[in-house]
This record gives structure tokens, C-alpha cells and sequence, in this order.
């Protein structure tokens, strides 16, 4: 078997309206951005150019940037396999990222967890960063009545305020929000729809064959103290840190509990791991709702601080049950093994 890099696939999300086509559609004319391919559900839902939505009859169109993109004819399992062949027989041009751009409309967390399920895709695909973009003028009050754009917040690596121009006064209500619904995201911001693609798909999943940043990037915040948030917000990110080791079995037990008391409710988790029978060598464990990224063993610790740190991001989810859960485990595991 060829030994081949993993393609990292990073999703861009965000509310109708957001600023997404608008983001996407300057990328796509940027040299950085070539050896990329674009996945979106349907070309006459954004206005990338008037050539492109001509020819989108074709399910895959090569632009001059050196960039492809395709739309979804079926799901999204076959048009990634479909890519990935065409790719391998050379019947288009190479790309070394994807990026799976939603409806506005769309929750993300489906796309991830096909790409963390999907055995035939593991082989070639890493899940990638998700950036939600934001209506800087429009986005308190469409995080306050639309559920979904709440969801396309909290599970963001990144998130891209736009159309600032066009917003009035302070942002600071919004920003509290945003940092309500996902405290460990960065915030940046798109001028009139510019952003570099290295700052906007910079964060992934820890894995170092996909040369990505530093865990700590990933993780992409100081957690030694946790964000206040205010009792009556749906959605909460909690950092869940250790300084003594977990047993597997513990972490085992512990993440298989979080998936069947929280369920749905659990939006997001990512973390590093210090696990007892491996010093040395911290786990990477990153899931979605009740499924899980395959763990991934580091060599070493990527920096000097060797705690486990797990980010855990839901709904009507409060840290203080989640710790509680986490000791309960480590107890019971500790007086079954003595």
C-alpha cells in the first residue's frame, strides 16, 4: 500500500446570511488556497461567479486557481470517495485539503461524525478544523432565537465575525455570547470577506502526520481558569483539567457515560490525556455528539504542561456534573483495581 499524507477536511459553516459565500468565494481567487477542494450543497445557493454557476451542471469544475469544486449529488461519503478517486486516477487536479462548506441552515456536526465513522474515509481523510462565520450586525439576536446557529457556534474551532462594517456601536454583547456558547474558539475577523486561508483553517486535530499546530493551539485557550457563564445559557464550554493520570479504563468509561447520559446534548469534546499506563505518551480523544474520533497516542507532550485538559462543549451540560461523573469513575476504578 502507497503510504500517503491524511488530507485534513475542514468544514465552514455559519447562519444564512453570515458572510460564508462571501469568505469562500475570495479564497477561491487566492494562491494560497489552491490544491483545494471546495465541497458545497449546491452551487445555485451561493454566487461564487457567473462562470461557476454556469457550468455547475458538471459535479466537478477545475478553476484556474488550481482549485476544484464539487457539489453534493448523493451524500457526503460517496462525493468524498468520488474526489479522492478521481484524485489517485489523475482525473483532476492533486489537492492537499478539502473544505466542506454548509448551508446555512446545516448543522455540522453530522459532516464530522461521517468523517470520524466512515472506515474507507479514515484511511485518507483527518478531520480538519470547523470555522463558523457570525453577522456582526445580525448576531445577538439570531443567536438568541435560532437554535442551530447556537449549535454552529459551540462546536467552532475558529470563529469569523463579518459584516462589521455594517454593525453599530460596541460588540462587546456579542462577544460575551460567543464566548457563552464556546469559550476555547478564537474570535477573528473578515474584512469585507477577506481572511487568510492559514489563519481560517490553521486549527485541526492534534495529529502530528498531518503537521498540524501545537495541541495547545488546538485547544486553542489558558483553561486554568474556567469561563463564568451565566446559569440561564443552553450551551456551555467546560475545561476539564487533571493533574494526576486517568486510567484507560477510567477515560474508557468516562467518555462512554457522557455519551449515553448527554446524548445529543453533548456537542463537542476535545482534549490531551495523561493516561497512567502509558507515561510519556498523552492521548488525543476528540468526538461529536455520542461518536468518537479514533484516539490518537502522541510520542511525547508537545509542551511543558503535562495535565489532561478536556474541553467540553453542550447543552444543559454543567461542569460540576461532569467532574462529579469523572470522580465517580476514577473511584470506582481505583477500588476495583486495589
Amino acid at each position: 500500500m502507497i503510504d500517503r499524507p491524511a488530507i485534513p477536511v475542514s468544514v465552514l459553516t455559519g447562519f444564512l446570511g453570515s458572510g460564508k459565500t462571501t469568505i469562500l468565494g475570495h479564497l477561491l481567487r487566492q494562491p494560497e488556497f489552491s490544491r483545494t477542494a471546495v465541497i458545497i450543497n449546491e452551487f445555485g445557493e451561493i454566487g461564487l461567479d457567473h462562470d461557476l454557476v454556469e457550468a455547475s451542471e458538471d459535479s466537478l469544475i477545475e478553476l484556474t486557481t488550481g482549485c476544484l469544486c464539487c457539489k453534493v449529488r448523493t451524500d457526503l461519503a460517496e462525493t468524498l470517495q468520488d474526489l479522492l478517486r478521481r484524485r489517485d486516477q489523475g482525473g483532476c487536479a492533486a489537492f492537499d485539503r478539502i473544505v466542506i462548506e454548509t448551508s446555512g441552515l446545516a448543522d455540522p456536526a453530522p459532516i464530522l461524525q461521517t468523517l470520524m465513522t466512515d472506515a474507507s474515509l479514515a484511511e485518507r481523510l483527518v478531520v480538519g478544523s470547523v470555522a463558523t462565520t457570525v453577522d456582526a450586525s445580525n448576531g445577538v439576536p439570531t443567536l438568541a432565537h435560532e437554535n442551530i446557529s447556537q449549535k454552529q457556534v459551540a462546536v467552532a474551532d475558529l470563529i469569523v465575525l463579518t459584516k462589521l462594517d455594517m454593525a453599530s456601536g460596541a460588540q462587546s454583547a456579542l462577544l460575551a455570547r460567543l464566548k457563552a456558547l464556546n469559550s476555547s474558539a478564537p474570535v477573528l475577523a473578515a474584512d469585507h470577506g477577506r481572511i487568510a486561508a492559514t489563519d481560517l483553517f490553521a486549527s485541526a486535530l492534534y495529529d502530528p502526520a498531518t503537521k498540524s499546530l501545537d495541541v495547545h493551539d488546538w485547544l486553542a485557550h489558558d483553561h486554568d481558569h474556567a469561563h463564568e457563564h451565566s446559569h440561564d445559557s443552553e450551551i456551555e464550554a467546560h475545561a476539564i483539567t487533571r493533574k494526576e493520570p486517568l486510567r484507560a479504563v477510567a477515560l474508557t468509561l468516562f467518555l462512554e457515560a457522557l455519551a449515553e447520559h448527554a446524548g445529543a446534548n453533548l456537542l463537542r469534546l476535545k482534549g490531551i490525556v495523561d493516561i497512567a499506563e502509558s507515561p510519556g505518551r498523552p492521548l488525543v480523544i476528540h468526538g461529536v455528539q455520542h461518536v468518537f474520533h479514533a484516539p490518537t497516542w502522541l510520542e511525547r507532550w508537545p509542551s511543558d504542561d503535562h495535565r489532561t485538559r478536556i474541553i467540553v462543549i453542550g447543552r444543559h451540560i454543567r461542569k460540576r456534573w461532569v467532574e462529579l461523573l469523572l470522580e465517580a469513575i476514577e473511584a470506582e476504578v481505583e477500588s476495583v483495581t486495589l
